[in-house]
């Protein structure tokens, strides 16, 4: 595990200053597949439940995240594809499971190409969750 990153005692809700500043620049800059996947998010149909775009996650940044059901969904680009950025991405996936969190990965094709299908596969996963 990275040495930079916050120790396993430290909050899932903990947010980097720079993280902040960060999600609030990536709020206004949105690829065409995140865009699209907020507008079927934002009509998540379990009462009581919410996602939040581009949100801090420790020293992270969730492209879009529910902490009452403990999920986070990544959308990602042909550049997690890079040998460096993989190891990267697994190395945050970890740090962010060992919080209890489930992160859901999906490329920008799939959400382009079938955007209420991966809506359904997110629901999906935050009815489970939340049972």
């Amino acid at each position: 595990m990275r040495s930079d990153l916050p120790n396993e005692d430290s909050s899932a809700h903990f947010k980097s200053e720079r993280a902040v500043v960060i999600a609030r620049r990536l709020r206004q800059s949105m690829t065409k597949a995140e865009c699209a996947l907020w507008v079927e998010l934002r009509r998540l149909p379990l009462k009581g439940t919410h996602f939040r775009r581009q949100s801090p996650f420790g020293p992270f940044i969730a492209d879009f995240l529910c902490h009452k059901a403990k999920l986070i969904v990544e959308v990602d680009g042909g550049a997690h594809a890079a040998v460096g950025r993989a190891a990267r991405d697994l190395e945050r996936q970890q740090w962010i499971e060992s919080r209890g969190y489930r992160v859901l990965r999906f490329g920008n094709a799939q959400v382009l190409t079938d955007v209420r299908a991966v809506a359904r596969s997110v629901f999906a996963e935050v009815d489970a969750r939340l049972r």
